[in-house]
């Protein structure tokens, strides 16, 4: 099977947001979609090793905020390649709470549901909400995961469901000539002759001294 077909699937890029207690958490998800009108429900899907899994589970709740090709990328490397298990991802930034729920309404907008039902699977929980809040953000379009991989040139977080293991990718990718340097932080990649002593990277922010060469 070529698990790249999987990429010619319709994928948004979403901060998917719970509760542990009183802090907030949240991680990246690709996987969200509308199930009813009426009343307006939606599922997601979280793996088991992201931490935001749990406290949804003993929340019964969570929110979803939608970015657009304009968002801040740096949120992609901070929900989606740290885990909350470990550190304090809303540390520094701004966010708004929704029915207590950390939402971002500077993109496309924002979802905040209660949990009606769960599916399990191997490696991830699908989680049915049903929709209390939603309203819609300043920004479009909508960031797809093919806008994600192919214009920011971002990597699938390991627990996604679009990832794909770094050995199945030689197998299903042609060798690309130019070198690379990989971010250590976040796994974007940059291509050039040299990577530029000032390069910032457009995921985590963090500088070229955080980049390996491939």
């Amino acid at each position: 099977m070529n698990p790249k077909v999987f990429h010619n699937l319709s994928y948004g890029v979403y901060i998917t947001t719970s509760l542990d207690g009183q802090r907030p958490v949240g991680c990246v998800t690709n996987s969200i979609m509308q199930i009813t009108s009426q009343p307006a429900t939606v599922a997601v899907s979280v793996n088991h090793n992201n931490y935001t899994n749990g406290c949804i589970e003993k929340s019964g709740r969570f929110a979803f905020s939608i970015l657009a090709e304009g968002s801040d990328p740096s949120l992609i490397g901070r929900f989606g390649f740290q885990s909350s298990r470990d550190v304090d991802k809303f540390q520094g930034i701004s966010c708004d709470y929704v029915n207590g729920l950390p939402v971002f309404k500077e993109g496309c907008g924002y979802v905040v549901c209660k949990v009606i039902g769960k599916m399990e699977t191997a490696t991830h929980t699908v989680f049915l909400g049903q929709v209390e809040e939603g309203e819609v953000g300043p920004l479009t379009p909508a960031m797809t995961y093919s806008y994600y991989h192919n214009v920011i040139r971002g990597k699938s977080p390991k627990n996604a469901p679009t990832y794909i293991p770094e050995e199945e990718k030689k197998e299903t990718v042609q060798a690309v000539p130019k070198a690379k340097w990989v971010c250590k932080i976040c796994g974007y990649v940059y291509e050039g002759d040299s990577l530029p002593e000032d390069f910032i990277c457009p995921i985590c922010k963090h500088p070229a001294s955080d980049f390996e060469r491939a």
